[in-house]
């Protein structure tokens, strides 16, 4: 087996991480030997390699948060998933292998006939935009959110989540290129980020009341989004994709009782019951067999090319997420 490893951290996300070959491990009682099929390359991915990300794994660490694999043994006496079943690989386990040693009891297992591109994505940025979208405010079909960064992955998500819905979407971004990008995903309204966005989005929306924006640029842009919510909105915020701290006039917050609320899914992770997390999960999971939640892929990389697969994922202007493929050959 191989895994992608890395032992130190620095400014350059592809120079420490690189692919170790080990011996493939023999399956104990009670575990699972899963073959990974796909696991992509987040955000969160690049900052803990460059050690900016709030929470920072022993090293040496190997990459991956999430993606999805296939069960090709199990250790005697072992009660789980049977062997050729798809499963979600265990959040944090390492999944930027071609191998993954795990409980067999706590899998999750998923839709066979799913494409395991579109599954092995499902664990970071889909739960983080339906847990967005329902847990602050109760939207009901007709209303609108707004949120920018709307051609990141996220963002594509909450799209289409929110039509699921029956929701309508007014859809930030920061450059003209990407505009056609989130019309195509399916946004109702999508503008350029500026200081004159709330009157735009007043005259795109026929001045409706916008009770839930959805934040990840920070700075000006925090504001800007804040300025377009009807009195008493609440703004959430997961991100500072600008590099600056949310910046807010405080005539938002004392004339019009604009709320600034901040969502980390880790948190959610750690204060969600099994439960809570087998519904989202089930309910993403059915979203993405059915065709109705699915993300652009720009590439795909083996583990032999994790260098050029990182490259790749930290670039300015993608146009789809960047995947690894473990085993291809």
């Amino acid at each position: 087996m191989k895994r992608a490893q890395y032992t130190e951290r620095g400014p350059d996300p592809q120079a420490s991480i690189a692919a170790v070959e080990l011996a493939t491990p023999e399956p104990a009682a009670g575990q699972a030997l899963l073959e990974v099929l796909a696991a992509p390359i987040n955000p969160s991915d690049v900052l803990t390699l460059t050690g900016l990300y709030g929470m920072l794994p022993p090293l040496p660490a190997v990459g991956g948060n999430e993606g999805v694999g296939r069960v090709l043994a199990v250790g005697p006496d072992t009660q789980g998933p049977a062997i050729g079943q798809t499963v979600l690989l265990p959040v944090g386990c390492g999944t930027w292998s071609t191998h993954v040693l795990a409980d067999a009891k706590s899998l999750m297992p998923l839709p066979n006939d799913a494409d395991p591109l579109q599954l092995a994505m499902m664990t970071v940025n889909p739960p983080t935009a339906l847990l967005m979208l329902r847990e602050f405010v109760d939207l009901q079909p007709g209303e609108w959110v707004i949120q920018n960064a709307a051609n990141s992955g996220v963002g594509a998500y909450l799209i289409q989540l929110a039509k699921v819905r029956g929701l309508k979407t007014v859809n930030v971004v920061r450059r003209e290129s990407a505009v056609a990008g989130v019309r195509e995903t399916g946004g109702d309204v999508v503008l350029v980020d500026a200081p004159d966005l709330a009157k735009r989005v007043r005259e795109a929306t026929g001045a409706a009341a916008i009770r839930l924006g959805i934040d990840a640029v920070g700075g000006t842009s925090t504001d800007h989004l804040a300025m377009s919510l009807a009195e008493g909105g609440v703004l959430v915020n997961y991100g500072a994709m600008s590099g600056e701290p949310c910046q807010l006039s405080p005539a938002s917050f004392v004339f019009r009782n604009i709320t600034l609320r901040g969502f980390w899914l880790s948190k959610w992770f750690i204060g969600s019951t099994p439960a809570q997390r087998i519904a989202v999960f089930g309910e993403v999971a059915t979203l993405i067999a059915t065709g109705k939640l699915k993300s652009r892929i720009q590439a795909t990389y083996g583990i032999d090319q994790i260098k050029q697969a990182v490259a790749a994922a930290a670039a300015g202007e993608r146009n789809g997420k960047i995947l690894l493929v473990p085993n291809a050959q």
